[in-house]
């Protein structure tokens, strides 16, 4: 959690209180099945939050997995804990890709799945605070970085007798909305990606899908688990980074084999607008 971010919670709680509305959640998660046997997933941003989450639920499912991050003593910590493989990589750094690609599908024996979950929010207050610097920061991150590594990683599996393969994106709630910051135009953005090539790949049994989250407990919304209370969220709650890393599986796996294009929205339901009642007796 940034150090602006947590004067701001901080000033927040001053002017209002601090919320007298304590809540847990007790989520239904599936056994694991070895939905993911023979699955060899390359996952970016993968030593915490979310990232780490989907990394545990792979493994668990019998999938092979490689997780990168720019911070190597993390990345080796969190491999460790996950039994999985690390590769360092900065995903600003386009130029790394296929050489990361290559060495990842070394050390698994083959490559069939990335996970492109790597990201930043820089948490602009208004459109007004938007720089330059924050700009291009969220873009390359966000988008630029989803977009080569998607291309990179194309060529790889065109490249393979075998063919085939699955691509997952982060994207997130607010990727549903207009936006008047960086962070919600890339994620818009990364929904258009995912829809235009999973449309012109599906014909090479390349299936491209994203899960767009509401607000989830992790380092870059501030949330954590001892209290989930969200009052914007439909069940006034934030989730739990199993919780999607339960869909991202899913996603991945046989069972989800007609299902590419798909932007699939974790926030029950919170940003589709419908026609509310005026009248509640007739």
């Amino acid at each position: 959690m940034s150090i602006k971010r947590t004067i701001k919670r901080g000033l927040r709680y001053i002017i209002k209180g601090v919320p007298d509305i304590s809540i847990k959640a007790k989520v239904s998660l599936l056994k694991p099945s070895k939905k993911l046997e023979g699955k060899k997933i390359f996952l970016t941003g993968g030593s915490r939050g979310i990232g780490y989450a989907m990394a545990k639920k792979f493994v668990s499912e019998g999938a092979e997995v490689v997780i990168t991050g720019r911070n190597v003593k993390t990345l080796k910590a969190s491999a460790e804990k996950l039994s999985c493989k690390y590769l360092v990589l900065d995903v600003t750094k386009t130029e790394d890709f296929e050489n990361a690609i290559g060495i990842a599908d070394n050390m698994l024996g083959g490559l069939n799945c990335l996970v492109n979950n790597a990201g930043v929010s820089l948490h602009e207050p208004t459109f007004f605070d938007v720089t330059p610097h924050t700009f291009d920061q969220q873009i390359n991150t966000n988008l630029r970085s989803d977009v080569f590594l998607i291309q990179c990683f194309i060529k790889h599996l065109l490249s393979k007798s075998s063919g085939g393969g699955s691509i997952l994106c982060v994207s997130s709630e607010v990727g549903e909305l207009a936006d008047n910051r960086p962070y919600g135009w890339t994620k818009s953005a990364i929904n258009s990606v995912v829809r235009g090539l999973a449309s012109n790949f599906a014909k090479d049994g390349i299936r491209i899908n994203a899960i767009s989250p509401g607000i989830t407990c992790s380092d870059m919304t501030g949330v954590n688990e001892d209290n989930l209370y969200i009052p914007t969220n439909s069940t006034q709650r934030a989730y739990l980074p199993n919780e999607v890393a339960e869909v991202a599986a899913f996603l991945l796996s046989d069972a989800a084999g007609c299902l590419s294009g798909q932007i699939l929205v974790c926030n029950n339901a919170k940003t589709i607008y419908t026609r509310q009642k005026v009248e509640k007796n007739g």
